[in-house]
């Protein structure tokens, strides 16, 4: 166990390992750019869809059981599914991650919407606000904590299953867990997981932090 960790630290921090297209740093940028922008077309797809419901009404009984249907699909499974439909590309990848993405984003920015007294709503309607301005001036801000709670959510989730990328012969840092496992190379299966979490797990803290810094006027 001794020498396996220590041969994990040294393919971690060797120089020859971080460069070139196959060391961690493109692997890394690729990965990154795979969950940045699955993750914006889930936020354009959820956000969207979460207002509406959440300023309507309509709609809710349908959304909460397709998002948890969403969560339920296989992430792989679906891969494969995108894959023998679309050919060989990143598409299949990218509905993957989408799918993974917007139940979290849909559920949350929902369940902020729902949270905002209903007595504001109605003193903001008294004002003479019309329902565009009450969701964007008062029902937004209000219910942006539960929001961005959603696409903090999504995005590490997201960051978590973007190794598939590997499985359809893309990049990403689930290269080194795909080319690990088929090379039998324990210690390289090891470094993509590490740093995979790592990423994880530095993103929350970031985004963490960014939302508490935002919203530290709010009473809870």
């Amino acid at each position: 166990m001794y020498e396996l960790f220590k041969n994990l630290a040294e393919w971690l921090t060797s120089g020859s390992q971080w460069a070139g297209p196959d060391g961690i740093a493109h692997r890394l940028a690729e990965h990154l750019q795979y969950s940045l922008l699955a993750t914006a077309i889930a936020a354009a797809i959820g956000l969207p869809l979460g207002l509406l419901i959440g300023h309507t009404g309509k709609g809710a009984f349908i959304a909460i059981n397709l998002a948890s249907f969403g969560r339920a699909l296989p992430t792989v499974g679906l891969v494969v599914l995108v894959f023998l439909a679309g050919g060989l590309s990143m598409l299949p990848v990218y509905v993957a991650l989408v799918a993974l993405a917007v139940p979290a984003i849909v559920t949350n920015t929902y369940a902020g919407m729902t949270a905002v007294d209903p007595d504001v709503r109605d003193a903001a309607r008294g004002q003479g606000m019309r329902g565009h301005q009450v969701l964007f001036q008062v029902e937004l801000p209000l219910a942006l904590p539960l929001i961005m709670t959603g696409l903090r959510l999504a995005l590490i989730q997201v960051v978590a299953t973007a190794t598939i990328a590997a499985y359809v012969s893309f990049g990403g840092l689930g290269r080194y867990v795909f080319d690990g496992l088929a090379q039998r190379d324990l210690v390289q299966v090891l470094g993509g997981a590490v740093l995979v979490a790592v990423v994880a797990v530095v993103l929350d803290l970031l985004l963490s932090t960014l939302q508490r810094f935002l919203f530290r006027h709010r009473t809870a």
